[in-house]
């Protein structure tokens, strides 16, 4: 049971009398909707009454402890939407009954990354939902969450609590796309197309793109990909020389960049070998901590190979951009039921159901 507070962490309950509901961490592979007291919010934060809030794929990973950053007990979640519950005494931009939604990430705003305004690379940078040895904050697989009010955007009218959810994940693809700085009319390879993949085809089309390849094991994602705006669709596996491929639909050339969402050793090495001379590789996926890399093709063709981590101030652009149908979520869930499910679509996702993609919880 989480109870009291937690050091490090914004971990301050509410008293007892004030209890809500919540998906608990209370061991690895062991998730309870337990009662538990409201959190306590501060000065400058906002209580949010959540609505909905997606099953991240890391959050898949911390539930069975293999990221070490879901130590329990922990309540997760940080894809969320909702409304403004409670204001602290220095918030001054909402009222309660604002429908709204925030970043996951609380940066610190003085580092020199963050005075930069690279916010995602801050120095003391905290995650929703996320415990380590550093910190523990809980997160939004409840009904509600505390966070500070300089994360918390409006959510646009035509977006539903569901789709502003998503508005995390649309933000690391958004954010990835930005990195890449394409030309317009770029060929794009997209490698992997889960969630964020989808998404990246998606920010690929609106940023410019020609022409938009994406490369997947799976046959029912390279559809819903051809759906969502991929010209081309290759299936991958054994035998398959995805760089040939690319090469033959390029003119020889390969694609003038190529996003990598997976991060994997596998897909890292086909996404350099795809990638014409002089042309740029995203690294998106991140599910390995090493993965090696065909040092002497990226030196002697001049590829530049780009990390991409979270997103940078990218929020109010993709809430435009979902509410003007330039990106579209819905597509990519797979579910959205109450947060009394919670368990069992944890094990449904943690044992690769096929096509469920997406899980939005609703506390």
């Amino acid at each position: 049971m989480i109870g009291g507070s937690d050091p490090g962490g914004n971990g301050s309950l509410r008293d007892a009398r004030n209890m809500m509901k919540a998906l608990v961490l209370n061991d690895y592979k062991r998730l309870a909707v337990e009662s538990i007291p409201e959190p306590q919010i501060q000065s400058d934060e906002v209580l949010i009454r959540v609505r909905s809030c997606g099953i991240c794929g890391s959050d898949v990973h911390g539930f069975d402890g293999s990221s070490g950053r879901r130590i329990p007990p922990l309540i997760m979640g940080h894809e969320a939407a909702g409304e403004i519950a409670a204001t602290g005494s220095t918030v001054n931009r909402f009222e309660a009954g604002e429908r709204v939604t925030f970043d996951s990430m609380i940066s610190c705003r003085n580092c020199v990354f963050c005075r930069a305004g690279r916010p995602n690379l801050c120095e003391d940078r905290r995650v929703l939902g996320v415990s380590c040895e550093d910190y523990r904050r809980h997160g939004a697989f409840a009904e509600y969450v505390a966070v500070p009010e300089h994360i918390v955007y409006r959510v646009p009218e035509g977006v539903t609590f569901d789709e502003a959810a998503m508005v995390e994940p649309v933000s690391v693809a958004v954010h990835a796309v930005d990195r890449a700085d394409p030309s317009l009319g770029d060929t794009a390879l997209v490698v992997g197309t889960g969630m964020i993949g989808l998404l990246t085809i998606q920010a690929l089309r609106t940023a410019g793109c020609g022409r938009i390849l994406a490369a997947d094991l799976a046959v029912d994602r390279l559809t819903l990909a051809g759906e969502l705006g991929a010209d081309d669709v290759i299936q991958t596996g054994d035998g398959i020389d995805l760089p040939a491929i690319v090469r033959e639909r390029t003119g020889g050339l390969g694609a003038d960049l190529v996003m990598e969402a997976v991060g994997a050793d596998a897909t890292v090495s086909m996404s350099v070998d795809s990638v014409r001379k002089g042309g740029k590789v995203v690294l998106i996926g991140n599910i390995t901590p090493t993965v090696s890399l065909g040092l002497q093709s990226v030196v002697t063709r001049e590829i530049d190979v780009l990390g991409s981590c979270a997103s940078s101030n990218d929020y109010p652009a993709c809430l435009e951009l979902m509410q003007r149908g330039k990106i579209r979520v819905l597509p990519v869930v797979s579910a959205s039921v109450p947060l009394d499910r919670g368990p069992e679509m944890f094990d449904r996702l943690y044992a690769r159901e096929p096509n469920l993609t997406k899980v939005i919880l609703r506390p």
